[in-house]
Parts: C-alpha cells; structure tokens; sequence
C-alpha cells in the first residue's frame, strides 16, 4: 500500500469515527452502534473505501497498542467498593467461565455448523463482554452506580482470559501446543506473568509519576504513563503474547489506587484518549466485515447468537447470583446486557487471517459468526440498554453528585446491598 493511500484509509476511518461521535450526541442513540455502523458503511460491507488487511502486519501491532490503551485506562477507574460487589464480579466472572464457554462451544457446533475444533475457538473469543462498548454505553445512560462498576469489572477481568485462551485454542487446532496441559500451564503463564509484569510496571509507573514536578498542562505525565504503557505491552507480548493485555489492566489498576498530583487531569486526558482509540478502532475493525461471511450462517448463525443472549447469559447470571442480595430488577439488567467489542473483533479477525494460512476449514465462517456476535449484541443490547435501565429504575438522576447518587440508589435498590 502507498502512503498515500494508507494516509487516506486512516482519514476516512477516523472521519467516519468522529461522524458517528457527533451524530451520536446530536440524536442521543448509543454511540457504539453508530460507530458500528460507520465502520460497516466504509467497509467491504458497504462503500468499500476501507480495507483493514491492508494494513498487513501493522494491523496486529496498531490494534493492540490501542487496545492496550483502552484497557489501561478500564484498570485506572475501576471501583469496587463494597464486599457483596466483589463477590459478585468474582462469581460472575467464574460461572461464565465455564457456562459460557461450554455453551458457546455447542451452540457454535450444532447451530452453527461451525467443527468442533473451530466452535471451540470461537466460544473462548467471545467468552467476555467488551469493556470497549460497555463503558461508553454505561456512561452515556447514565446507569446507577454500582451496576455500571460490576459490568466494567466483568468485561475486565475475562477480556484477558478470554484472548488468551482463545490464542491458545488456536495453537492446539494448528498443532504448535500438545494437549490439553499445556493449554493449562500456557494459561496460567501468559495470565499470571502478564498480571505480575503489570503490577511491576504499574509500580514503576506511579513512584515515576510522584516524583515529577507539578506540570500545568501534565503533558510530560502523560508522555511517561504513554512510554511505560507501550514498552510495557511490547515486552509482554514479545515474551509471552496475548499476556500484554492482563497486563494492560493490572498497570491501570497499580497506578489507579497510588495517589499522584494531578490525577484527576491525568485521568481524564487518559480517557480522552481511550475514546480516540474506540473511536478509530470499531469503525476501522467493522470495515472488515463482508456480507459474503455473514450470509452462509443463515439462521442457524442467528439462533446461536440468540441462544447466548436470551438463554446462556441469563442463566450464568442468576447462577452467579443465588444467594446475594441483588433484587429482580439488578438480576434481569445484568442478564441482559452483554455486548462484545473491540477486542473480540480483533482477535476474530487476527486468527481468521491464521487459519485461512493454514488451510483450516471453517476460517470464514468463525470470523462471520464472531462478527455476528458483536453486531446483534451491540446493536440489539446497545439501543435497549436505556429504555431498559428507564423501565426497571437503574438510571442516575442527573443533578446527582457521587455520593448523593450512591445514597439516593441505595434507598431504591438500585444499589447492592452489602450483606456485610
């Protein structure tokens, strides 16, 4: 690809990111489904002005540094106050794991039509719930707290496991791994080493960022958290890929509970640029989707999409939750809501590209299904969250500080109750 062509594809992604923004707060819709739209109206899907895989390599590189990015900055703000929250995140967390997976792996095979080496791929790619749509989407609703804290807690704690577990699915079906323990032991490895190389960098970070001195526009802050950040995931994934998501998250987490001068500029300028990188990754991730892919799916592709919405969602929820006090109205919102993202996109997109080398059958198909996932999840979950949350009771009222908001909500349970 010329520079030159490769400075347009990034300026009409970017443009068309920007657009779906402006249009998104002129009309009030979800920002996310609008972003999903731009990238399928550029894409070859639609106008076919953007094609990602050219991009070759750069790809891979560029869509995880931004990635990286994103979660760095879930890890920063992410808030669990209260034991009962955490047990939630946790148990959810853990019975999705397992539910999902063993669904998603049925669904995909028997549904779907998907082999069970390739279905068993695609139910670890969209295990977890993308904190890329989530958070934006809480935050334009404006969801009660803290059910807007256990969905981005979620998202953050199995968008790893799930990336991770998926690459090494991938290497089992391609034959570079060796049964099933080495699957086990690279997990454990890639997770465990990326979460203690984040909680290393994390640490290194903030003591870093104590010692500069007050900087008014906290540019040379946000060079440093930006330089640690980067090398950070390279390393990682130099050493062990896919673990420099895990610790992507666990840097944010370190540097978000060690008090800095002038945190709260440095956090808002980190978010700021955590909406650029969304902004620039769904629409240019979208692009990538064809209809050629969608369309063999038929219906057996959309009754197993469903079949994880309606079905295997709703039931690791109230599973997760027997026995905390959550009332109805928490149980059916969290059931419900469960869009797929940025980092499902792509790793569907990465790994398609990798069997289609191969020679796997079914590559095609598996990225077609995955993108199907993100499309009815985002844009179904995406235009019902509000009417929903309305409905049920669980939006914030506007004129609220933080802590009014917190007692107001807990005086109409809207907030969990700690048991402790």
């Amino acid at each position: 690809m010329t520079p030159e062509r490769l400075g347009l594809l990034w300026g009409i992604t970017v443009f068309a990111g920007a657009g779906a923004r402006l249009l998104a707060a002129l009309s009030g819709l979800p920002g996310v489904v609008l972003l999903l739209l731009s990238g399928l109206l550029i894409g070859r899907s639609g106008l076919g002005l953007v094609e990602p895989l050219d991009l070759g390599q750069g790809l891979e590189i560029i869509v995880g540094l931004l990635v990286s990015l994103v979660l760095f900055d879930g890890g920063l703000n992410l808030r669990l106050p209260g034991d009962t929250i955490k047990a939630t995140v946790l148990r959810i967390s853990l019975i999705r794991l397992v539910v999902s997976l063993a669904a998603g792996f049925f669904a995909a095979h028997f549904l779907a039509g998907l082999g069970w080496s390739v279905a068993a791929v695609y139910s670890a790619i969209v295990l977890a719930t993308g904190p890329t749509v989530v958070t934006p989407l809480i935050q334009q609703i404006r969801l009660a707290s803290p059910l807007g804290d256990v969905l981005e807690a979620e998202g953050l704690v199995l968008e790893p496991i799930g990336a991770v577990l998926a690459l090494l699915l991938l290497e089992l079906l391609l034959g570079d791994l060796h049964g099933w323990r080495e699957v086990a032991l690279g997990l454990l490895s890639r997770l465990g080493g990326g979460v203690l190389a984040g909680l290393g960098g994390g640490w290194v970070l903030s003591e870093a960022l104590r010692r500069v001195k007050p900087d008014p526009s906290v540019g040379l802050k946000l060079q440093m958290t930006l330089g640690v950040l980067f090398l950070l995931y390279g390393v990682c994934e130099w050493l062990l890929p896919e673990s420099g998501l895990p610790a992507s998250v666990a840097a944010g987490f370190v540097v978000g509970r060690r008090s800095t001068t002038e945190a709260d500029q440095l956090d808002q300028l980190i978010r700021e640029l955590a909406r650029l990188a969304i902004t620039m990754l769904f629409p240019l991730l979208a692009a990538d989707v064809s209809w050629s892919e969608l369309s063999p799916l038929g219906w057996g592709g959309i009754a197993c999409v469903l079949t994880l919405m309606l079905v295997v969602r709703p039931f690791a929820v109230s599973l997760a939750t027997i026995g905390l006090p959550l009332d109805f109205r928490q149980k059916l919102f969290l059931g419900w809501l469960a869009p797929r993202g940025i980092v499902t996109a792509a790793v569907a997109s990465l790994f398609s590209i990798r069997l289609e080398q191969a020679g796997v059958l079914g590559a095609g198909r598996l990225q077609g299904l995955v993108f199907l996932t993100i499309l009815m999840t985002v844009g179904i979950q995406g235009l019902t969250a509000q009417p929903m949350a309305n409905a049920l009771g669980l939006l914030a009222p506007k004129d609220s500080s933080e802590e009014g908001l917190l007692e107001n909500s807990s005086n109409s349970k809207t907030v969990f109750s700690d048991s402790g």
